[in-house]
C-alpha cells in the first residue's frame, strides 16, 4: 500500500489537495494500488476529522478483507450480511480478517466515526416472544432522559437457530455497548466480543466473561410442581418448546428439569411420554396438548413452559370437553397480559426489571470496566383460576 499523503495521478481528488484544511475536510482519502475512494461524511461531524497536522486515515475496503481471508468479495458480503449461508469456518476466517484490518462496512462508516456518543444495541427475538417487549420496556425506562440511542436487532428464536447474527454484528463498529436477550452465546462469539472490547450485558442467559441478569428457571419449574402437588394432583404433564439444536440448554429445558426433579422428590415420575415439545404458537401448542390429553392415562395437571403454550393447552381442554380446573389444571410461565386475561396460574418473571437492570449494568460498564457481575432476580408463583 502506498504511503499516506497527497494524491498521485493514479488517485486524484476532486478538489486540490492544498485546499483541504481541518475545517473543510469532508472526505476520507484512501490511496491503494487497487482503487481510490472518497466516502462522504457529515461536515459537522468533527469526530470524523483528522487531527491538525495529521494525515487522513486509510479506509479498509471489502477487497482488502477478501484478499486477507483468501475468499471472494461475494463470500465476504455473505459472511457479514447473511452468515447462515456460509460455513462456520469461512465465516470465522472472514470475521478474523475484518477485525484484524479494522474493516467497517461502507454503510456504517459514518456511524463508526460517531462512536462514543451513546449508541446501544439490543439483540433479541423480538418477534418470537411477547415477553421480550416487556424486557425492552425496562431497558427504555432505564435510559430515561440520558443521551442514549437504542438500536434494535431482531433475531429469530434461539430454539430455531444458532443465532448467526451475533457473529457478524460487532464488526460493524457502530455500537458503544450491547445487550443480548434470550439468545445463546457460544465461545467464538464471546471471544469476538471480548477482543473488540465491546461492553456487553446478557439477559436470560449467562457467560462467565460478561455481566448478566437472569432468573433461576429450574426453581420456577419447582414452584409449579409444588403448587400442583399441593392441589392434590397425582398425574402430571409438561408442554415445552421444541428446539433445533442441543448446543445449549434452553429456559424450557431448565423449567422441565426443575419440575421433574421436584415431582420425583415427592414420589411422582414424569416419563418422556408425559412430555410434549412443540413449536411456539397457539395452534401448535393446542395440537400438542390434545395429543397429550388424549392418552389413556392422561395427566390431571399440565405445566406449560410459557403462557402462550399454556393458552394452547387451555384451548385443547376446551375442545376436548375437559373442565378447568375440575378435570385439568394448567399452569404457565411469565405472567403476561394473556395470563391475566385467561385467569391463568403462572410464574411471574420480573421482565421489565430484568431489562432495567441490564441497561443500568451496561451504563456502569461503559464507565468502569471490571470483572463480570451476575444479578439474579426472584420468581413468584401467581395462583389463579386454572389450578
Amino acid at each position: 500500500m502506498p504511503p499516506f499523503g497527497p494524491p498521485t495521478s493514479a488517485h486524484p481528488l476532486p478538489i486540490p489537495w492544498d485546499e483541504i484544511t481541518d475545517t473543510s475536510v469532508k472526505h476520507f482519502y484512501r490511496s491503494t494500488s487497487i482503487t481510490g475512494t472518497l466516502d462522504t461524511i457529515p461536515a459537522d461531524d468533527k469526530t470524523a476529522l483528522p487531527a491538525r497536522g495529521g494525515c487522513v486515515v486509510a479506509r479498509t475496503t471489502i477487497y482488502d478483507v477478501a484478499t486477507a481471508a483468501g475468499v471472494s468479495i461475494s463470500t465476504v458480503s455473505l459472511a457479514l450480511n447473511s452468515p447462515a449461508r456460509v460455513s462456520p469456518a469461512t465465516r470465522s476466517k472472514v470475521l478474523e480478517a475484518a477485525d484484524a484490518l479494522g474493516f467497517v462496512p461502507k454503510q456504517d462508516a459514518v456511524a463508526k466515526a460517531r462512536r462514543g456518543v451513546g449508541r446501544i444495541g439490543v439483540i433479541a427475538p423480538f418477534t418470537s416472544y411477547p415477553s421480550i417487549a416487556r424486557r425492552l420496556n425496562g431497558i427504555l425506562r432505564a435510559v430515561g432522559r440520558r443521551s442514549l440511542e437504542v438500536v434494535l436487532f431482531d433475531q429469530e428464536s434461539a430454539a430455531q437457530s444458532s443465532s448467526p447474527l451475533l457473529a457478524s454484528l460487532p464488526v460493524t463498529g457502530r455500537l458503544d455497548g450491547l445487550i443480548i436477550v434470550s439468545l445463546s452465546l457460544d465461545e467464538a462469539v464471546a471471544d469476538r466480543l471480548t477482543g473488540l472490547r465491546l461492553p456487553t450485558v446478557l439477559v436470560d442467559v449467562r457467560h462467565p466473561r460478561f455481566d448478566s441478569v437472569h432468573t433461576d428457571d429450574a426453581a420456577g419449574g419447582r414452584l409449579v410442581a409444588e403448587h400442583l402437588i399441593s392441589r392434590g394432583h397425582r398425574r402430571f404433564g409438561f408442554l415445552g418448546e421444541v428446539q433445533e439444536s442441543d448446543a445449549y440448554v434452553s429456559p424450557s429445558q431448565q423449567r422441565l428439569t426443575g419440575y421433574r426433579t421436584a415431582l420425583a422428590e415427592a414420589g411422582h415420575v414424569l416419563t418422556d411420554g408425559d412430555v410434549r415439545l412443540t413449536g411456539h404458537g397457539l395452534a401448535s401448542a393446542c395440537a400438542a396438548a390434545k395429543r397429550l390429553l388424549s392418552t389413556p392415562d392422561r395427566p390431571s395437571a399440565v405445566f406449560a413452559a410459557d403462557d402462550t403454550l399454556a393458552a394452547g393447552a387451555l384451548r385443547a381442554a376446551h375442545d376436548l370437553g375437559l373442565a378447568v380446573p375440575g378435570d385439568l389444571a394448567v399452569a404457565g410461565f411469565d405472567d403476561s397480559e394473556l395470563a391475566e386475561a385467561l385467569d391463568l396460574t403462572t410464574v411471574r418473571q420480573p421482565l421489565e426489571e430484568s431489562g432495567h437492570a441490564a441497561m443500568e449494568l451496561l451504563i456502569q460498564r461503559l464507565d468502569q470496566p471490571g470483572t463480570a457481575r451476575e444479578v439474579t432476580l426472584r420468581l413468584q408463583l401467581i395462583p389463579r383460576g386454572t389450578s
